[in-house]
């Protein structure tokens, strides 16, 4: 196979989060959206959960169940972005110019991790407390909500972490629980209430639950359906979301 094609299937593995955006500004919907670009309607909903948790701002602005299976458009913020992707585009012949070899373009895909966490969540550090072995590191997310991630310190030395590092917040679905808005949180905990968007039950095992927080970010929990039938569980009502810090995975940018 010759270099030009090599590159070329490289180029086609294009991030398909941001060009997401490209085909909700055309659609105005993301039943429609989610077609155009080639994915299921669920993975398009994933899709603008890790883009709306990622960014400084929501990327996208929805709502549940309008026409077409729910309207959707891009903020400002998001069409900023889409404009910079766009020039990203324009400069991929530059790139394959100046690639020496289809293994330049293989070290940049292994480099650019990708992860099965559900839950990514942008912050910034804003305190890191050494607690013997282990940091508990505090993590400002977006307009004031704050978590607490425990690592070990030789993790904290790795990552070169200190007050005002950008970090991504790692959580496992299955590692959130799901309290009333009335039950006491595990003391040492996070804890942080938010509002049930949508459940999504499942035919074998436990439901999906995804709950908007007041910044705008999103967290999707597995739940059994006992336990959301004893919380009363519905959307649109509150919820509160714990997790033990020692479950956040802590990833900073290449």
């Amino acid at each position: 196979m010759s270099l030009p094609t090599l590159l070329s299937q490289h180029i086609a593995r294009r991030p398909q989060r941001i060009a997401l955006l490209q085909h909700i500004a055309e659609q105005g919907s993301i039943t429609r959206a989610a077609k155009s670009a080639g994915l299921s309607y669920k993975a398009a909903w994933d899709a603008i959960d890790e883009l709306n948790n990622l960014a400084q701002k929501p990327l996208v602005e929805r709502s549940v169940g309008g026409k077409g299976g729910g309207g959707a458009k891009l903020s400002s913020e998001g069409e900023r972005v889409l404009r910079l992707y766009q020039k990203l585009q324009a400069l991929q012949a530059q790139v394959l110019e100046a690639a020496e070899d289809a293994s330049d373009l293989d070290l940049l895909g292994r480099l650019m991790l990708r992860t099965s966490a559900r839950n990514q969540l942008h912050g910034k550090v804003s305190a890191i407390e050494t607690q013997g072995r282990n940091d508990l590191i505090r993590l400002e997310l977006a307009e004031g909500l704050s978590i607490d991630a425990q690592i070990t310190h030789d993790s904290t030395l790795r990552l070169e972490l200190e007050t005002g590092t950008e970090v991504v917040a790692l959580i496992k679905a299955g590692w959130l629980d799901l309290l009333g808005v009335e039950d006491a949180a595990t003391a040492g905990h996070n804890c942080l209430k938010g509002i049930v968007e949508e459940i999504l039950d499942a035919e074998d095992g436990p439901s999906e639950v995804r709950i908007g927080l007041p910044n705008s970010q999103t967290l999707c929990a597995l739940v059994e359906p006992l336990h959301l039938k004893n919380l009363g569980l519905a959307a649109n009502k509150p919820v509160l979301v714990q997790f033990a810090p020692s479950n956040v995975l802590l990833g900073i940018p290449l």
